[in-house]
């Protein structure tokens, strides 16, 4: 067996190979996009039935850098975690694994200092107003935490957690920080991530021309963010066409 297929073998044998390549993916689109940030950010996905074992980044890695087989196989009641020779970042650790502990159907949580979900996030009012059918995506579907307690370790996540206990809310807009991403599966999470991103950017878009918005009405937004949630496939196609450009420019994330 030639050096090359062996290697294939191994990595695709790596536990969980499939969804450390969709979350690979992620972070490397992530990064094309600039929504990162620097070194800092951090995504999870859980892979046992309680949530409290999930996949996450190393520690100050470059998302654009990151591949499958980097990922961090994390359990969230493991107290020495940040004892061991591939600790994740601290604020990452505090998070996540109180989000992974606490609210079980929160199966992958992203989290980023996006540049117009973080103007949002710095606004007296953060909430994201229905002014385009991006936004009424997220109509009473997300949350907004206006308690900034600073960075994001094991307390400050414990009461993050507490706001995403509604299944229903799916978006945790952090005052004064960033934005937090919740969904199903990667492709759930990483379309929300991306449709709260351009929603963010189109509000305050519309804010910097000072005039007046045209805001839907509460019973159409409703209809429009029902008919999202209901849509077929799109956030796995949305996933998919991602993962086959990277297969052509950059097939390296699989490793």
């Amino acid at each position: 067996m030639s050096i090359a297929r062996l290697q294939k073998e191994t990595l695709t044998n790596l536990p969980f190979h499939e969804e450390r390549v969709d979350l690979a993916c992620a972070f490397r689109w992530t990064a094309r996009l600039n929504m990162h940030e620097a070194v800092a950010n951090h995504f999870s996905l859980a892979i046992n039935d309680d949530g409290t074992q999930f996949l996450m980044n190393p520690n100050q890695v470059h998302f654009s850098r990151i591949k499958a087989s980097d990922l961090l196989m994390i359990d969230a009641n493991d107290p020495d975690t940040l004892s061991g020779p591939n600790a994740p970042d601290p604020t990452a650790w505090g998070l996540h694994s109180a989000i992974h502990r606490n609210v079980r159907h929160a199966r992958c949580v992203m989290h980023v200092h996006s540049i117009h979900a973080t103007v949002l996030a710095s606004l007296a009012d953060s909430r994201l107003p229905p002014v385009d059918q991006n936004s009424a995506m997220f109509f009473n579907r997300h949350v907004v935490d206006g308690h900034y307690g600073g960075l994001a370790f094991e307390e400050e996540g414990e009461r993050c957690s507490q706001l995403l206990v509604d299944p229903k809310v799916k978006v945790m807009v952090m005052g004064n920080h960033g934005v937090l991403v919740i969904g199903d599966t990667v492709a759930d999470a990483f379309n929300r991530m991306f449709y709260f991103e351009r929603a963010a950017e189109t509000y305050i878009k519309a804010l910097w021309t000072g005039r007046p918005l045209r805001v839907l009405s509460d019973a159409i937004a409703e209809k429009a963010a029902s008919e999202m949630d209901d849509y077929p496939g799109q956030a796995e196609r949305h996933l998919s066409e991602l993962k086959a450009i990277l297969d052509e420019e950059e097939p390296v994330y699989r490793n």
